[in-house]
C-alpha cells in the first residue's frame, strides 16, 4: 500500500495498461517530454518511446480526429484534453462522430478510445478554463462518463476504460491533482457503472461526484456531531449510472441529497433525482435537494468562485434545514 498524489495515479494507470497491451498509445498536447501541463504524465514517454506517447499540435480537432482513427484500426488510444472546456472546440467529432459510428456501421467498426481531461473549477483559471462539462457528456448517447474522486479509483476506473470497447470520457479534477490517497499495491481494475457507499447514515444520502466528494464527507463529519448521520455515496460513473446502488441507500434513510458542480440547469442531478422519484417515491421522507453551482459563468475571482461552487459549509446547512 502506497500513498499517491492523484496526478501520480494518472501516470501510473496509463502506464499500467501500456505495459499490459502494446495496442494502448497516448497522446495529446505537451503531455511526452513535458509530462502534462499538469504533470501528470512525466515518465511515459522514457518508457514507452515516441511511437506510443506522442505530442500533438494545438488542435483538440486533430488530436481526437487522430484518436478516432487510431481507434478504428486496432489500437486503444488514451487522448488527453487540456481542459475539459476545450471539448467544446471539438465536440462535433466527440457528439456526431466518435459517439455514434460503432451505431451508425452495425457495430463494423469498434471506438476502444479514452480521452482524459481536466475539469471542474476552484483553481482561478476563470469562466474558459474552469467549467465542470460532465453534463455535456451524459447527454449524448454513445459515450461512458467517469469521473473519479480519489487516486485508487483513477487507476481502477482508467484501468478499465482503456478495456471497454466503447469511448470513454474521462474527467479528472483538476483541484484534485494534489490531493493524496492509499492505493494497493500491484494491478487495479474496476468496473464502470460503480458506485461507492464512503459512508453509511439513517437520516440522509449525500450524493456528490469528483471533487465534491470530499466536500460531501466533511459536510457528513460535521453533521454527525450535530446528531445527523449521513450516508455518502460517491457516483464515480455517470453513464453508465449505478442506479441500484443510490436507490437503496435512499430507501434506506428516506431523503436524498446531491453535491454537484456542474451548474443547476440539465446537472446530473436533476436526472438522479427523476430516477429516485420514479422508482421509490414512497420511500422518500421529503423532498430531493440538490445543492450546485448556479447557471452562471465561474468567476475568476476567489471569493466569488468560492461563492458559487457547493461548499462544506452550505451541504452542512442544507441537510440540517431539510433534516431539521
Amino acid at each position: 500500500m502506497a500513498q499517491l498524489t492523484y496526478r501520480a495515479a494518472v501516470a501510473r494507470a496509463i502506464a499500467q495498461e501500456m505495459r499490459r497491451d502494446d495496442s494502448v498509445v497516448f497522446l495529446g498536447e505537451d503531455v511526452a517530454a513535458a509530462g502534462g501541463v499538469f504533470k501528470a504524465t512525466p515518465g511515459l514517454l522514457d518508457e514507452f518511446g515516441a511511437e506510443r506517447v506522442r505530442d500533438t499540435p494545438i488542435s483538440e480537432q486533430a488530436i481526437l480526429g487522430a484518436a478516432m482513427g487510431a481507434a478504428m484500426t486496432g489500437l486503444r488510444p488514451i487522448a488527453e484534453i487540456m481542459f475539459a472546456d476545450f471539448f467544446a472546440v471539438a465536440w462535433d467529432i466527440v457528439v456526431n462522430e466518435i459517439a455514434k459510428s460503432r451505431y451508425m456501421t452495425n457495430g463494423q467498426v469498434s471506438f476502444p478510445l479514452v480521452i482524459r481531461s481536466g475539469n471542474g473549477g476552484g483553481l482561478r483559471f476563470g469562466a474558459q478554463h474552469s467549467q465542470s462539462v460532465e453534463n455535456w457528456a451524459m447527454a449524448v448517447p454513445g459515450l461512458k462518463v467517469i469521473a473519479p474522486s480519489n487516486p485508487r479509483d483513477v487507476i481502477g476506473l482508467l484501468a478499465a476504460a482503456v478495456r471497454d470497447p466503447d469511448p470513454v470520457l474521462f474527467f479528472e479534477h483538476k483541484a484534485l491533482y494534489a490531493a493524496k490517497g492509499e492505493v494497493p499495491d500491484g494491478e487495479i481494475v474496476d468496473e464502470l457503472g460503480t458506485a461507492r457507499v464512503l459512508r453509511r447514515g439513517r437520516d440522509c444520502t449525500i450524493a456528490a461526484l469528483g471533487a465534491m466528494v470530499p466536500r460531501a464527507l466533511a459536510a457528513a463529519g460535521q453533521l454527525s456531531s450535530q446528531g445527523i448521520e449521513a450516508t455518502v455515496v460517491d457516483v464515480r460513473s455517470l453513464v453508465p449510472l449505478d442506479t441500484a446502488t443510490i436507490l437503496e441507500t435512499v430507501a434506506a434513510t428516506g431523503r436524498l441529497f446531491t453535491v454537484e458542480e456542474n451548474p443547476r440547469l440539465c446537472g446530473w442531478g436533476a436526472e438522479l433525482a427523476s430516477i429516485v422519484s420514479e422508482e421509490c417515491f414512497h420511500d422518500l421522507d421529503g423532498p430531493i435537494v440538490r445543492i450546485t453551482t448556479p447557471h452562471v459563468p465561474l468567476p475568476a475571482a476567489d471569493v466569488l468562485e468560492d461563492i458559487a461552487l457547493p461548499s462544506v459549509a452550505r451541504v452542512v446547512e442544507s441537510v440540517r434545514t431539510a433534516v431539521g
